[in-house]
């Protein structure tokens, strides 16, 4: 991707503790989303750990402590012990590139025979999900368990999956379309999605 014309640089951070997400937003009006184990994973020094296969059992690793560095870097310090200095421009290009960086390191984890870890069998999460009114109508039941592709973390990326599931389905699953609840708690669409989790999914004209 081609780098922006002039450097960026972060205008709000904010760490999204329990669902597990950095949100950066930058000068060139750019905002990312990122899962700590994404940037973990990633990190630049992060290579240097096992230089031989890709990091892995990350999946539940969490963000503990946010540091700048001077004017251009940004130090994140990891639960399971590991730091590391992201540049903006590194930042940056994490979030531009995420979709393929991920589906790059993914296909590493199979090629290594290696796992995400922190889930049920294999590192896959199985959740439980209930549908209401025309949404039941729509997938011809009220729940059921599904088990979920990789990609899908948080709501924004299960809503996604969901949408493209069958033809159709994608206004019917739109985030402005549902309200979505994880484990009874109303979420937003950087709520984490867990092993074991269940998640209710309610057309908004339900509620108006």
């Amino acid at each position: 991707m081609p780098e922006p014309a002039t450097p960026v640089t972060p205008t709000a951070i904010k760490l999204h503790r329990k669902s597990r997400l950095l949100e950066v937003a930058f000068s060139d009006d750019s905002r990312f989303l990122y899962p700590c184990e994404y940037l973990r994973v990633l990190a630049p020094a992060a290579a240097e750990q096992e230089p031989d296969k890709p990091v892995h059992g990350k999946r539940l690793v969490g963000i503990t402590h946010i540091e700048p560095q001077g004017t251009t870097a940004l130090q994140l310090d990891f639960d399971d012990g590991f730091s590391c200095s992201y540049t903006w421009k590194d930042l940056h290009a994490l979030g531009a590139d995420y979709e393929r960086n991920w589906a790059d390191y993914l296909q590493r984890l199979r090629d290594h025979g290696l796992d995400r870890g922190g889930a049920g069998p294999a590192g896959k999460a199985r959740i439980k999900l209930l549908y209401f009114i025309q949404l039941a109508k729509l997938t011809g039941r009220d729940e059921e368990e599904v088990e979920l592709p990789d990609a899908v973390t948080h709501v924004e990326s299960l809503l996604a999956w969901l949408g493209g599931r069958r033809p159709g389905w994608q206004e019917s699953f739109a985030p402005e379309k549902v309200q979505v609840t994880v484990n009874r708690h109303f979420a937003e669409p950087y709520t984490l999605i867990e092993d074991g989790d269940e998640v209710a999914i309610v057309p908004r004209s339900m509620q108006d």
